[in-house]
């Protein structure tokens, strides 16, 4: 459809996100080299256990050229040839919030909070071209993949590769980011590859800075003045938040791997936090502001805090909203639902019902917020008299699901947006993903349609649940079965799914059209974020439910008694998909302009067909039926009645038999 793929175009791309580990946010001396190779001492010789040794002088690279002394445990180098892991080698765990002074006092720093918000090298707001590095090993790993909750691709060594790696000679690797304007550089969150077939991580760095890539300095330890180094990963998926001892402010910010996994290269992705600051001598070009000048409550809302909202929303727009639930959580939160219409609770014949759903993957928040926000500006936008929204809730009833995962939604929220991972809080409290949890429907409806069975055999719409689908130890999620009930009780039109694969089902089982729609490539983006990610949305959640008012509808009726029939079905020439008609004898069939000859029939009546054309103008074109009931139904009516058989109708029951005879 036309209208639906303007829809679309307009939806924000998508992907995914993640955070680390909470008490990783701190610095300490270069751990001991147990496990690992070092990256200024590839190819030396061994040094004894406990010696002392020197960093070498870097190359001009911007390294410092400072010695420091080090007491070394113990080190090992070994080079080996690359080859497919089977088994992670042993790992360096990112050591405690602990700094060492130089006489042995231990300096425990007070606990931070990451004050600035991300630069963006994850949601892409950095581009490739602000990326560069010492080297790569391909261009697949190159220093634009170093991105953090980057997913590579099922080949190992193509194009889309899972992290940012140096080459395994580069004895000073590093990342460099350009932030293309002065920028106060707070804290670094690091990740490893991502990789089905080999384990790389970097397992500590050091952090240099510079306004012209050319002249660097170091960030330093409070208490000791020398570089500090900064404690890792332990493996290639939880991120690693590490605070700076001081802010810096700079235009470039590079990493320089010291460490990493025995056997690996060094391998990561990153995530920047870093605020704006103004530039004095106005050298750079302003970025562009960003925001939303709509008053929305712009932040992310745990269970607590969604429910909260859903109530002031109900409260400040009692006229055209309600809430209610459409079952609970395997933990027992509720699944509440916003629904949006000029009389709230009632399906009004003729007015088709839109749902949005999100959070089937509880760390996706963005569409959870958005879901939220877009209720608030439709109150607020009704409230003003704003004349799309009226006509928008006065001709549809929109209903909307901002959570179908709350449990999932909890674990991720409890992380933060910046260190919940790819992976955690995306399965319900049972492990379960949701995604892959409705029912296949498509595998028996194409083998039927192989075997040349649909329609007459086997339907092409409405298609039953699987037996093994509905015993009682079927691994089906409380959320899952709260949302399939829900889709059968109310017949809704057009839905999307702000990411998640019950699209398929929503159309075999149900009359709804459903698509997913991917969102932004940040699964749960900085507070900061929500009011672009709003502004980028606004308009295709606004145009797409709009869409339901493209094709046609009508009502099916009796004849004789001007009766809504319940489940006639409406089929279109051409289109090997049904609907049928709801309890009240409407339905709503979505169509693209075009002229389309449509038949209802309906168990008991002789069908009926007409033509109907769809026009380019907006608004649904009305194509109403009258079905005539059959001799054999109005006989078993009369009959059930206890009536007397009117001659007409026997005489043509007579006929009828004579015929067969």
């Amino acid at each position: 459809m036309w209208g639906l793929l303007l829809a679309l175009a307009t939806f924000a791309p998508a992907v995914g996100l993640g955070l680390g580990e909470p008490g990783a946010s701190v610095l300490g001396l270069a751990p001991p080299a147990t496990t690992e190779a070092r990256g200024s001492a590839r190819g030396s010789t061994p040094a004894p256990q406990s010696s002392l040794v020197q960093p070498p002088a870097g190359k001009d690279n911007g390294t410092s050229e400072r010695h420091v002394r080090i007491r070394i445990v113990k080190k090992k180098v070994i080079m080996k040839k690359r080859k497919k892991l089977t088994h992670p080698r042993p790992m360096v765990t990112a050591r405690p919030p602990v700094t060492t002074t130089p006489v042995g006092v231990l300096d425990l720093p007070e606990e931070q909070e990451p004050g600035c918000p991300p630069l963006g090298l994850e949601s892409l707001q950095v581009s490739d071209s602000q990326l560069e590095a010492s080297s790569s090993q391909s261009f697949g790993l190159g220093p634009h993949r170093g991105r953090l909750n980057i997913q590579s691709g099922l080949e190992d060594g193509d194009l889309y590769d899972g992290a940012w790696c140096a080459e395994q000679q580069d004895a000073e690797p590093w990342f460099q980011v350009d932030a293309r304007h002065p920028t106060r550089f707070s804290g670094i969150i690091t990740q490893g590859r991502n990789s089905v077939w080999r384990y790389d991580w970097v397992t500590s760095y050091k952090v240099q800075f510079s306004n012209d890539s050319q002249t660097w300095w170091g960030s330093r330890n409070c208490s000791s003045g020398v570089d500090a180094v900064f404690p890792a990963n332990s493996d290639p998926e939880t991120p690693v938040l590490n605070l700076l001892p001081e802010p810096q402010v700079a235009r470039f910010i590079r990493l320089l791997p010291q460490t990493w996994l025995q056997g690996g290269a060094a391998c990561l992705r990153t995530e920047i936090l870093a605020c704006p600051v103004s530039d004095p001598n106005d050298l750079f070009p302003k970025a562009p502001a960003l925001g939303s000048s709509d008053p929305l409550d712009f932040r992310h809302h745990n269970y607590k805090a969604m429910r909260k909202l859903m109530k002031q929303v109900n409260e400040k727009c009692p006229n055209i909203t309600r809430v209610y639930s459409i079952g609970k959580s395997h933990q027992g939160l509720k699944l509440y639902v916003m629904e949006m219409s000029d009389q709230p609770g009632e399906h009004e014949l003729g007015e088709p019902e839109v749902r949005y759903v999100a959070g089937m993957h509880g760390n996706e928040a963005l569409g959870r917020e958005l879901l939220l926000l877009l209720m608030q500006f439709l109150c607020h936008e009704f409230l003003r008299g704003d004349p799309r929204v009226t006509r928008l809730l006065t001709e549809t009833r929109v209903h909307l699901l901002p959570s179908m995962n709350p449990d999932g939604y909890e674990t991720a929220f409890r992380r933060g947006s910046e260190l919940v991972g790819w992976a955690e809080g995306r399965w319900n409290h049972q492990g379960i993903d949701l995604n892959h949890n409705f029912a296949d429907l498509n595998t028996p409806l194409w083998e039927a349609e192989d075997d040349g069975l649909v329609p007459d055999t086997v339907p092409n719409h409405h298609l039953p649940l699987p037996t093994y689908y509905t015993l009682p130890n079927a691994t089906v999620a409380p959320e899952t079965r709260a949302v399939i009930e829900w889709m059968q009780r109310i017949p809704f039109v057009l839905s999307a799914n702000l990411h998640g694969g019950m699209n398929d089902f929503s159309y075999l089982h149900t009359n709804c059209f459903e698509i997913t729609v991917e969102l932004s490539c940040d699964k749960f983006p900085h507070e900061n974020e929500l009011p672009q990610e709003w502004e980028n949305n606004k308009e295709a959640l606004l145009t797409y439910l709009e869409q339901v008012r493209m094709g046609i509808t009508g009502v099916v009726r009796d004849k004789d008694t001007e009766l809504g029939i319940a489940d006639a079905v409406i089929a279109v020439e051409g289109i090997n998909h049904d609907v049928t008609t709801a309890w009240g004898g409407d339905y709503w069939r979505l169509l693209t302009p075009g002229d389309y000859v449509v038949t209802a029939s309906a168990e008991g009546y002789h069908p009926a067909t007409r033509n109907c054309r769809v026009p380019f103008e907006e608004g649904p074109v009305p194509c109403n039926f009258h079905l005539t009931k059959t001799p054999k139904q109005r006989l078993r009516e009369l009959l059930a009645a206890g009536a007397k058989v009117p001659p007409d109708l026997r005489r043509r029951l007579e006929r009828l038999r004579g015929q067969k005879n």
